[in-house]
C-alpha cells in the first residue's frame, strides 16, 4: 500500500514544487501580477493534488478489499 500511495503522490509533488518555482520566478520578473499569478498557482495546485487523493482513495480500496 505504502508503494502504491507513494509512486502516486511522486509526480504531483514533483509538479507542484515546480509551478510553485515558476511562479516564485514570475512575481520576481512582474510584481504587479502577483495576485494572477498566485490564483492561478492555487487552482493549478488544486487540479493537481486531485491525483494524490485518487492514488490514496485507490490504495486503501486495494488495502481493504485485497
Amino acid at each position: 500500500m505504502a508503494f502504491a500511495i507513494g509512486v502516486g503522490i511522486l509526480g504531483p509533488g514533483l509538479m507542484e514544487g515546480y509551478a510553485t518555482a515558476k511562479a516564485v520566478e514570475g512575481i520576481a520578473r512582474n510584481p504587479g501580477a502577483a495576485g494572477l499569478i498566485t490564483r492561478t498557482m492555487i487552482v493549478g495546485q488544486a487540479i493537481t493534488e486531485s491525483n494524490s487523493i485518487y492514488a490514496l482513495v485507490i490504495a486503501l480500496l486495494i488495502w481493504l478489499v485485497l
